[in-house]
C-alpha cells in the first residue's frame, strides 16, 4: 500500500467512524429503554426529565430523544405540562382506579383465552417465574419484582394469541409504572403473591372461573389499596 492510499484509508475510516448512528435507530434504542424504565418502575411517580438529559444518557442528540419522548407521550409513560415539563405521571386515585378496571377487563380475559394452550411447559415456566419473583422479594429488589411479576402475566397472555388485547394491556402497564413501585414500597411484600399460586393451580386444573377469579384479584388488588 501507497502512502497516498494508506493515507486515504484512514481518513475513510474516521470519516466512517465519526459518523453518528442513524436517527431512526437511536430513536428506537432510547425509545425502547426508557419504556423499559417506566414500566419496570425505576422511576418514581413525577421524576422529571429533559430532552438535553435524555440525550446526554443516551450519547444522542436531542432529535431522536425528542422523538422517543413524542412516543412515550402518546402512550401515558409520561406526561408534558403547558410549561414544558417532562415527567411520570402521578396518577390520581380515580386514575387508579380506571386503570385497575381496565386490567381487570382486558387480563382475565387474556388468561381465558391462554387456557386451552397451557401446556405443561408453560406451567413449569410461570413456576420458574415465580422462583425469580421469590428472589426480588428477598433481596427488596421492586425494579426485579415489578418486571419478573409483568413477566409472569406477559408470558401467560401471550398464548392467548390476542396481540391487540395484549398491546392494550402492556400500555396500562406501562403508565402504571411508577405508581407500581409506589406500591410496592407501601406493601413491602415478605412473600410470593398468592393469587400467582391460584391461577397456576387453575391453569393445571382448566378451571377458567377459578383462573379469571384468580387473575382479577392479582390486577386489582393492590392497586385498589392505593386508591384508598
Amino acid at each position: 500500500m501507497t502512502v497516498a492510499n494508506y493515507v486515504i484509508t484512514v481518513c475513510d475510516m474516521l470519516i466512517n467512524s465519526a459518523k453518528p448512528e442513524p436517527s431512526g435507530a437511536t430513536n428506537e434504542l432510547i425509545y425502547r429503554r426508557l419504556r423499559a424504565q417506566v414500566m419496570h418502575g425505576e422511576l418514581l411517580p413525577g421524576s422529571a426529565k429533559t430532552l438535553r438529559g435524555i440525550g446526554a444518557e443516551f450519547g444522542a442528540s436531542m432529535t431522536p430523544a425528542r422523538e422517543a419522548m413524542r412516543r412515550l407521550v402518546a402512550e401515558g409513560a409520561f406526561t408534558l405540562s403547558s410549561s414544558g415539563r417532562i415527567s411520570t405521571p402521578e396518577l390520581s386515585n380515580d386514575r387508579i382506579e380506571e386503570l385497575a378496571a381496565l386490567r381487570a377487563l382486558l387480563e382475565p380475559e387474556l388468561a381465558a383465552r391462554a387456557l386451552p394452550r397451557a401446556h405443561l411447559a408453560l406451567i413449569d415456566r410461570l413456576q420458574s417465574i415465580n422462583g425469580s419473583i421469590a428472589q426480588a422479594i428477598t433481596r427488596q429488589d421492586p425494579v426485579g419484582y415489578i418486571r419478573t411479576n409483568l413477566e409472569f402475566h406477559r408470558t401467560l397472555y401471550l398464548r392467548a394469541q390476542a396481540p391487540a388485547m395484549l398491546a392494550m394491556a402492556e400500555t396500562v402497564w406501562l403508565q402504571m409504572g411508577p405508581t407500581m413501585r409506589s406500591l410496592y414500597e407501601k406493601l413491602r411484600r415478605s412473600e410470593l403473591p398468592q393469587h400467582h399460586r391460584l391461577i397456576v393451580a387453575a391453569l393445571k386444573a382448566g378451571d377458567e372461573p377459578g383462573l379469571r377469579l384468580a387473575v382479577r384479584a392479582d390486577v386489582t388488588q393492590g392497586l385498589r389499596m392505593l386508591a384508598q
